[in-house]
């Protein structure tokens, strides 16, 4: 490949890389077409992209981007993804497809997440973290939960503060009417 071609090629493939700087590094090798194909349609309809590039030229392009971890992963044949809503859900759902039977030989070999470099297990303990919807929901719960606590404790105490009250004047009430009625 001239040099030209691979200047074109390397800005095509830092293209479509775009602001991205998590990957997850795949060997989809002993797949048929077959499958691959349907994984990629899968994949796209997720958000999900998917690259086989030459690790030299994957290499050279990350490194443009800033991403250097993925040096040891990049070792025969390698498919770059990236993708979905956040690299949580991204490694959740190429976590799920390695564990299906007709996808068996699809093998993860590692990824990097905020500059720091993944192997095969610390992408299957993302997957199994809580993803950015979780997390909101209960950060939501935690800021919601002092207020609902605080409103809780002023209820009790003043409900049964107010309860007395109104106990003491039913009562207060009970015995003066009947000490009015004659005086009519």
């Amino acid at each position: 490949m001239s040099k030209r071609v691979k200047t074109m090629v390397m800005s095509e493939v830092t293209k479509r890389f775009g602001d991205n700087r998590d990957f997850l590094v795949l060997d989809s090798s002993k797949i048929n077409a077959v499958k691959v194909n349907q994984l990629r349609l899968k994949a796209a309809k997720l958000g999900i992209k998917m690259l086989n590039v030459k690790n030299t030229l994957a290499v050279k392009a990350l490194s443009d981007l800033g991403v250097t971890t993925l040096g040891q992963a990049l070792s025969g044949p390698s498919t770059l993804v990236w993708g979905a809503s956040d690299m949580v859900a991204l490694s959740k759902e190429i976590a799920g497809w390695a564990k299906q039977k007709d996808l068996k030989d699809l093998k993860i070999k590692g990824g990097t997440l905020d500059g720091t470099a993944l192997d095969e297990k610390g992408v299957e303990e993302l997957s199994k973290s809580a993803g950015k919807p979780e997390l909101l929901g209960r950060i939501l719960t935690l800021i919601r939960s002092p207020g609902g606590q605080l409103a809780a404790a002023l209820q009790g105490p003043g409900g049964y503060l107010a309860g007395q009250v109104k106990a003491i004047a039913e009562k207060t009430e009970g015995e003066a009417a009947p000490a009015e009625a004659p005086a009519s």
